[in-house]
């Protein structure tokens, strides 16, 4: 497994990203619309108001299973979940890919790893991806109730695929909402993603 993630982290850094520019926190996030696993279309102009959490997945890559083998990244969605947050999940992953999920096996591996989120969508043309360029999976984005985007990164400070690493790790999106909702500004709003490529087409 090890092995696999030194080899996703390799990918990373020799696929970059076609050049779109990245929105910054403290700015507007872009605006989007989503066909959720079950067809309904979802925008974020629709949940203006509160809390948005951004979270991008793919089954296959080792990181995000570390934060779902441990549990972590559905704590999370319960956590936030409970507290009013719409915590979207996205797949990006290229139709032509072979890691492509229909919305059907999407829809039932998140189910299978009892997943919380309350929102989750496919991506597969890549637009939502790339207008907030996320690189990797996970990558993760908080969005206030104004609509502004105000944390942009990794889900913590521990690199690696080791789901063992999730109890010592500071986690950026439970910081930046501790922030928050003690009324103070997000001390790192911006950090470094790692994780697998996103296989956006091409």
């Amino acid at each position: 497994m090890l092995r696999r993630a030194f080899l996703a982290t390799a990918l990373f850094a020799a696929a970059p990203l076609p050049a779109l520019a990245q929105p910054s926190p403290g700015q507007a996030a872009p605006a989007f619309t989503l066909t959720d696993l079950d067809g309904r279309k979802v925008s974020l102009a629709e949940l203006k108001g509160k809390y948005v959490v951004l979270e991008w997945t793919n089954p296959s890559c080792p990181f995000v299973q570390k934060h779902y083998n441990s549990g972590n990244m559905q704590s999370l969605q319960r956590r936030y979940a409970a507290e009013g947050v719409q915590w979207i999940v996205i797949n990006s992953t290229a139709a032509s890919h072979p890691e492509y999920l229909k919305p059907a096996e999407q829809k039932e591996w998140l189910r299978k790893q009892g997943a919380a989120a309350t929102i989750a969508a496919l991506d597969a043309d890549g637009t939502v991806g790339l207008a907030y360029a996320a690189k990797v999976t996970p990558h993760m984005y908080v969005i206030d109730p104004n609509g502004v985007l105000v944390y942009a990164g990794a889900i913590d400070d521990k690199r690696s695929a080791n789901p063992a690493d999730v109890k010592s790790a500071n986690n950026f999106v439970v910081q930046a909402f501790a922030e928050l909702r003690a009324g103070k500004p997000v001390t790192a709003p911006s950090t470094q993603a790692y994780g697998c490529t996103i296989k956006y087409g091409s």
